[in-house]
C-alpha cells in the first residue's frame, strides 16, 4: 500500500532543482494511490563513463527514494544511443562506442548502481530492444514530429551552429531516441541532471505526440566536489567515489566545506526532509559543523559499505586524523565574540607570536603548511569559521587550540 501523496511529495521533491510539473505529479501520485499501481520511473544511463562518484549518484539516490516509496524503477542502458553518440554540450560530437565497449561498460554499471538500488526491484532495459526494430518509415515519422528550429534551441547545437562547428544530421536523432524511450516504456517520471533538460523534455513532447500521458521531469542539481567550487569530477580530483574504501570515503566527506553540509545531506543521503531541517536548525544554533559532518560521513559511508565498516572508518579517522601528532598540552587562545573567522584570528596569532605577519601565514597556507583539525587549509578558507576546541597547526610543531 502506498503512502498518501501528501506524505510522498516531501521525499520526492527533496533536493530537486526543477520539476515539470508539480500539479501533474500530485495527480499521478493520487491515481497511483487510488489504484495501488506503482508509477514507472525512468532513468537513462549513457554507458560511456561507468566510474560512478557521489555526483553521479545524486540521481540514483533519488531513484532509490522513489523505489522505497513503492514505485517501479526502470533503468534504460543506452546501448543503441551510445553507439550514436550524444553531443552533451561539447563543442563537437562525442565519439561513438562499439558494441563491445557498451557491453563492458554496462557490466561495470551494474556493480555500481546496485550498491544504491535494490536489484530485485529494478528493471533494466537496453534501448536497442526497440530502437533497432524501427523501420525507416517509422524513423522518418518520428523525425517529422520535431522541427529543426526546436532542435536548435538546445544550447550546444546553438553554439556550434553560431560558431560554424559542424553538426552531423544523426546528432539530431539522439534526443529523439532518448525521448522515444519514454514512449516505449510509458514512463510516468523521468529523472536526470540539469544538463539533460532538453533530452528529458523531449520525452514529454513525444509522449504527447503519440497520445500518451506526459511524464513528469525531475531535474537534480549538480553536486560540488570536496573543493566546494567545481562540479564533482574525477579529472579534478574533488570526487568521492562510491567504490572507494570506507576510510577514504569517510575522510573525504569530512573535507566537504561547512557551507555544503546541508546540500550533501539533501543530495547524497536518504534522510527525511524533517530530519534535515533539524540539522539545519542545529547549525543555526551554533553547533560545531565538524560534529554534524561526522554524522554525515557516517551516514554516507553506511549507505555504501554498511554500518560495521562505517564504525571502523569513524574510529580510523578520529585516531589518525584528529589525534595524530597533536600534543596533549598545547597553548590555548581565547576568542572574543568578534573573532569568528580564521582571518579575524590572525591578529591574535601575531600578538602571541605564533606567526610574524599575515603574509607569512598566507605563504604557509599556500605551501600546505597550515592545518585546521588535521585538514590542510587553502587560501580561500580564510573566511572559514572557528569553533571552540578547534586545533590549528602551523608548520610541524606549532599547535594552538581555540576556546570561547
Amino acid at each position: 500500500m502506498f503512502l498518501v501523496p501528501e506524505e510522498q511529495l516531501p521525499m520526492i521533491l527533496k533536493g530537486v532543482q526543477t520539476i515539470v510539473d508539480e500539479k501533474e505529479l500530485i495527480a499521478k501520485l493520487q491515481h497511483s494511490y487510488e489504484t495501488n499501481k506503482p508509477l514507472i520511473v525512468k532513468l537513462g544511463l549513457d554507458p560511456s563513463a561507468p566510474d560512478i562518484h557521489l555526483g553521479h549518484a545524486v540521481v540514483l539516490r533519488k531513484m532509490k527514494q522513489l523505489q522505497d516509496l513503492g514505485h517501479q524503477i526502470v533503468i534504460i542502458i543506452g546501448d543503441f544511443t551510445g553507439r550514436i553518440g550524444d553531443p552533451t554540450g561539447k563543442s563537437r560530437g562525442r565519439v561513438s562506442l562499439s558494441n563491445e565497449q557498451v557491453k563492458e561498460n554496462a557490466k561495470t554499471y551494474y556493480k555500481q548502481i546496485f550498491k544504491i538500488l535494490d536489484e530485485t526491484k529494478t528493471i533494466v532495459r537496453f534501448n536497442s530492444e526497440w530502437l533497432s526494430e524501427l523501420t525507416f518509415e517509422e524513423v522518418i515519422q518520428l523525425a517529422s514530429s520535431i522541427s529543426v528550429a526546436r532542435m536548435l534551441e538546445r544550447d550546444d547545437f546553438q553554439k556550434r551552429y553560431k560558431n560554424e562547428v559542424p553538426i552531423s544530421l544523426h546528432e539530431f536523432f539522439y534526443p529523439l531516441m532518448q525521448g522515444y524511450d519514454s514512449v516505449e516504456i510509458k514512463a510516468d517520471i523521468e529523472l536526470g541532471g540539469t544538463d539533460q533538460t532538453f533530452n528529458i523534455l523531449m520525452g514529454r513532447q513525444l509522449q504527447k505526440h503519440f497520445g500518451h500521458e506526459k511524464q513528469i521531469a525531475l531535474f537534480m542539481p549538480l553536486l560540488e566536489g570536496i573543493d566546494g567550487v567545481e562540479k564533482m569530477s574525477k579529472s579534478l580530483g574533488n570526487y568521492i567515489g562510491v567504490n572507494e574504501a570506507p576510510e577514504v570515503m569517510f575522510k573525504k566527506v569530512m573535507e566537504v566545506p561547512d557551507a555544503l553540509i546541508i546540500k550533501y545531506y539533501e543530495l547524497s543521503t536518504d534522510e527525511h526532509p524533517d530530519a534535515i531541517e533539524k540539522i539545519r536548525e542545529r547549525l543555526k544554533q551554533g553547533e560545531n559543523p565538524r560534529d554534524i559532518k561526522l554524522e554525515l560521513a557516517t551516514i554516507i559511508t553506511i549507505l555504501y559499505h554498511g554500518e560495521e565498516e562505517a564504525k571502523k572508518a569513524n574510529r580510523f579517522f578520529k585516531t589518525v586524523f584528529q589525534k595524530r601528532k597533536i600534543p596533549e598540552n598545547i597553548p590555548m587562545l581565547t576568542l572574543t565574540s568578534e573573532q569568528k573567522t580564521l582571518e579575524q584570528v590572525i591578529p591574535l596569532l601575531i600578538e602571541n607570536e605564533f606567526i610574524k605577519s599575515k603574509s607569512e601565514f598566507v605563504r604557509l597556507i599556500l605551501q600546505n603548511g597550515v592545518s585546521l583539525n588535521q585538514l590542510k587549509l587553502k587560501k580561500d578558507e580564510l573566511i572559514r569559521e572557528i569553533y571552540s576546541k578547534d586545533v590549528l597547526q602551523i608548520g610541524k610543531k606549532r599547535f594552538i587550540q581555540f576556546i570561547r
